[in-house]
């Protein structure tokens, strides 16, 4: 099962059905449209074509039909107002557009035809498409997978959120070391996104609160316009097209030319680049809050446009009849959901507070009631470094009227808790908005959790935690507030796009509805021992890692065997994704060959990928640490062929696309109670990977799903990491007791890997021995038992193929789709449907 042939031509031009047919009229329509758009593309003096002008072609193209249906979607809207959902983050880690849409629209296969008839590769053109890299990783992916869904349900749904100028950095790898360069996406244009300036909204900033018989007013602000660009999201082949709209900063015409009277006109010109700034570039900090002003501008910047804009769409939606616009801001709720991915855009809880009170002149109890069951709380993390707590000072200046609001809020919140548990000081403290401290600070997420009818967590595990530690005081106050809502990934990205090949056979086998209802996958267990279908799944595994070593080949050079196991870890460097103990069993394994080079080991393919936040210098380090083992591993002679490592650089959306299908061992390796969900993890598993992990985040419910004996569980679990805690962690008493452990690290602080400077590696190596917060070693035996486990299986490709099939039936639970309808039922009060509407050219 593991032996392999080079793709043939016939492998590289793929007809696969779930991708809907070509039909000959369909494919001559498509020509036709691509050299009209050719033609107006092509610059007059210019008439050879480059590669980008047939990308862009391509794309209007397949443009065309999506901005028919996107207006009948918005009138249909319109014309039936449903309930709307907004969902607000602060990143939308996209990938490429091209060929996901071509998937959702059922157009790829004509499109594959009608290029390959033109004489052009249609995958050499959607290579040429940026990444829309808005979003640093796991939080920034779900919002784009929750849009899929979102339109693949029939939601009326928003995305809201900031169009950076500069998204998550490039990643160089430059003598071991990450080198970061900025990610210049729309250098070359963004065919996907349309501007629309009329509906530019002013945002204030600083100014000052004055009291009057009128009422608060919030005067001499500095005002910044928010421009908004829309891009279309699809459903899947339901003809819904939704929208995400990004916010881009513009300074006002007028901005600081009162300059002007004193000669200093060029100055102010100048100026406005610092309104502007506030779109110009995305935080690249994962699970890490960094304090700037900047990141607070634009966490207020997108909440004040995106309130505006849903006020402003609930007041116009008609109900019925045309004459009518909504005043009555009561109903607010029955048709506006509010949901906060994470804390950033907290702020729309005293904005929309703001709103009422000041502008719409409602009571505050009133105003209260509308903004609690209007807004909803995503939690993504338990790290106490991640958590955002705002300095009040820089409130004061920035957002002076949300301060006071704030203050109100807490006073009111805590009068109520001073009446349930009267003399109880100190869980007024701890459950107080305002931290005391050397630095006051506001507590986020306390505001999310008072400001809000529903609270959840992203995984059973987590959301277990969150109640019973860090948000304990609260759940006892409201535990009806608190939900679990299990996240998911798409699998029209994650399985139909990427992975066609895998795709195809599961569909000769239970049918192409699976796509939308992912539960059906359960059908496959009836193959789980017929010959053919083991065999037609090892094949397109094989295929996919012959694919994905032959671009290694060419972007990487380097050369790798494709009968390998190939033994993937890629997520965010973070110590508590414990990438370390990956280079500890790395480091093993190395010494164990070496050791007995004639026996016959299961050769390892192992590729860590990922980017590190570039103020982290700890993950920094890491990075240098993976390079450096590398460098002398793979330049062994002993060793040979039955061990690479390779770092995968510039860890992305479209990277992925590549890499996890071809994945045979997925690496979720977390210290229990760390990771709140993953989704990578659910993306391995869906692509026929089998996964060596903890009992941490989704893992939990992976197990469950697919069967324990069908994972690589090792590890602490949550309940022995908190004994631990307790009693306290002793690493060095690991170090003393385990040898090979003992000898790799001895091996990192010599220098064995860094032979130039012996003590490269000290700071890692003094943290590992006493400040290791994530216990690495304390999971070390387990782990390198565990991984002899997976070497001893892969031995026979039958069984491990038998196990890949009972992952795959597995991942039902793990659609986006399931997760959003629960999130509409049981959050926002919507139904979802998976009815379709009437196309652009079908009468209504």
């Amino acid at each position: 099962l593991h032996s392999w042939q080079p793709l043939t031509d016939q492998d590289k031009r793929k007809q696969i059905s779930v991708r809907g047919l070509a039909g000959v009229e369909n494919v001559a329509d498509l020509k036709t449209n691509f050299n009209r758009h050719l033609h107006f593309t092509l610059v007059k003096d210019r008439n050879v074509a480059t590669k980008r002008d047939y990308y862009f072609a391509l794309a209007n193209t397949v443009r065309d039909h999506l901005v028919g249906r996107w207006i009948r979607t918005q009138q249909h809207y319109y014309e039936k107002d449903p309930k709307r959902v907004y969902y607000l983050s602060l990143e939308f880690y996209m990938g490429r557009t091209l060929q996901n849409t071509m998937v959702n629209l059922a157009l790829e296969n004509a499109c594959d035809e009608a290029t390959y008839q033109l004489g052009l590769d249609m995958e050499e053109l959607q290579d040429i498409e940026e990444d829309a890299g808005l979003g640093n990783g796991g939080l920034g992916r779900l919002a784009a997978c929750f849009l899929d869904s979102m339109a693949s349900l029939g939601l009326a749904a928003y995305g809201y959120g900031i169009r950076y100028e500069f998204g998550i950095f490039n990643q160089k790898i430059s003598d071991g070391w990450q080198v970061e360069e900025a990610d210049d996406w729309l250098r070359y244009g963004n065919p996907w996104e349309k501007a629309r300036p009329e509906y530019m909204r002013p945002v204030h900033f600083y100014g000052r609160v004055e009291h009057t018989a009128e009422g608060v007013k919030w005067v001499d602000t500095q005002v910044v316009l928010a421009l908004p660009y829309d891009t279309p999201v699809p459903g899947y082949r339901n003809n819904i097209v939704n929208t995400m709209r990004l916010w881009s900063a513009k300074a006002p015409c007028d901005f600081n030319l009162k300059d002007f009277n004193v000669g200093g006109y060029i100055q102010a010109v100048l100026d406005r680049n610092l309104a502007e700034n506030i779109s110009r570039v995305l935080y690249p900090n994962d699970n890490f809050f960094e304090g700037k002003e900047l990141r607070l501008k634009q966490e207020y910047f997108v909440v004040a446009a995106t309130l505006q804009d849903i006020i402003r769409r609930f007041k116009a939606s008609k109900f019925g009849s045309t004459e009518f616009v909504r005043l009555d801001l009561s109903t607010l709720p029955d048709k506006v959901a509010i949901q906060l991915n994470d804390t950033h855009p907290a702020l729309a809880i005293p904005e929309l507070m703001r709103i009422l009170v000041d502008i719409e002149k409602l009571s505050w109890e009133k105003a209260w009631d509308i903004v609690v069951r209007t807004c909803a709380y995503t939690n993504h993390t338990v790290l106490p470094e991640a958590l955002e707590r705002w300095p009040v000072d820089l409130f004061q200046n920035l957002l002076p009227r949300h301060l006071e609001i704030i203050y109100e809020i807490n006073r009111r919140h805590l009068e109520r808790i001073t009446k349930l548990y009267p003399g109880d000081v100190d869980r007024m403290r701890r459950m107080s908005l305002i931290e005391e401290g050397d630095v006051k600070k506001i507590n986020m997420a306390h505001l999310c959790i008072v400001g809000s009818h529903a609270v959840n967590g992203v995984a059973r595990i987590h959301s277990e935690i969150i109640k019973n530690t860090v948000f304990k005081d609260f759940y006892d106050l409201d535990p009806e507030k608190f939900q679990n809502k299990t996240n998911g990934i798409t699998p029209r990205r994650w399985l139909v796009m990427c992975n066609p090949g895998l795709a195809e056979v599961i569909a000769e086998r239970i049918g192409e509805d699976y796509i939308r209802d992912l539960d059906q996958l359960k059908k496959l267990l009836d193959f789980v021992d017929d010959d053919v279908f083991i065999q037609d799944v090892a094949k397109v595994k094989q295929e996919n890692k012959m694919k994905f070593a032959a671009y290694l080949e060419e972007h990487y050079k380097v050369k790798i065997n494709p009968r390998s196991m190939f033994d993937v870890q890629v997520k965010r460097i973070h110590e508590y994704k414990r990438q370390l103990l990956n280079c500890l069993h790395i480091i093993t394994l190395y010494n164990r060959i070496r050791k007995e080079p004639s026996k016959s080991w299961t050769p390892r393919t192992i590729m860590i990928g990922g980017k590190a936040a570039p103020g982290y210098h700890t993950a920094k380090m890491i990075i240098k640490l993976i390079t450096s083992i590398g460098d002398i591993v793979n330049n062994d002679p002993v060793v040979g062929e039955r061990l690479k490592v390779i770092f995968l650089e510039n860890y992305r959306v479209t990277l992925a696309e590549k890499v996890i299908p071809a994945a045979d061992l997925s690496e979720q390796i977390s210290t229990a109670g760390t990771e709140a969900s993953g989704t990578g993890n659910m993306k391995f598993m869906l692509n026929g990977a089998l996964t060596i992990g903890t009992m941490d985040g989704a893992n939990v419910e992976m197990a469950e799903e697919a069967g324990e004996e069908n994972l690589f569980i090792f590890g602490m679990r949550v309940d022995d990491v908190e004994a631990m805690d307790k009693k306290g962690y002793d690493a060095v008493s690991y170090y003393n007791r385990i040898p090979e452990l003992k000898q790799a690290m001895d091996q990192i602080s010599g220098g064995f890997f860094s032979p130039a400077q012996p003590d490269l590696f000290k700071d890692l190596i003094n943290m590992l021995m006493h400040h290791d917060r994530f216990k690495v070693f304390a999971d070390y035996e387990d782990y390198i038992k565990c991984q002899e486990k997976v070497s001893a299986l892969y031995k026979n490709p039958k069984e491990w193929t038998k196990m890949v099939i009972h992952n795959i039936a597995g991942c039902g639970k793990f659609s986006s789709d399931r997760t959003i309808s629960q999130y509409a039922r049981e959050i926002w009060g919507m139904e979802p449907t998976l009815e379709k509407i009437a196309a652009p050219d079908d009468p209504r």
